[in-house]
């Protein structure tokens, strides 16, 4: 995408979401069971996050297409992929998708976009 814009441009999710529903998400996608603890004793912090699109939409005229969910699993299954390959990590079948999957699933998509 081409603009005289040079500010810059807030991109990501508009829907509030908070630490709870992150972690949540990423453990769902990694297929981990997860028991959170918290240190009442500490400043709670934000109750969430989101993004400001507005100037997104203005300038570029676009939007983001893909959900945080579906984002995350694509990284996380990017950098599953990455570890395998370069040997830092062993391929486990119990994992919530097969890489197998994941090539196809790629090359898939590539085509359509293509």
């Amino acid at each position: 995408m081409q603009t005289e814009y040079h500010e810059p441009i807030n991109l990501g999710q508009d829907r509030m979401i908070t630490v709870n529903e992150l972690v949540d998400i990423i453990a769902n996608i990694a297929g981990k069971k997860i028991t959170k603890h918290y240190d009442l004793t500490k400043p709670q912090g934000v109750r969430g996050r989101n993004s400001d699109n507005t100037k997104l939409r203005e300038v570029l005229k676009w939007e983001p297409q893909v959900s945080l969910e579906e984002g995350l699993e694509r990284t996380y299954k990017w950098i599953y992929e990455q570890l395998v390959i370069t040997g830092r990590i062993t391929f486990q079948e119990d994992k919530a998708y097969s890489l197998e999957r994941f090539h196809y699933e790629n090359r898939s998509s590539t085509s359509k976009t293509s």
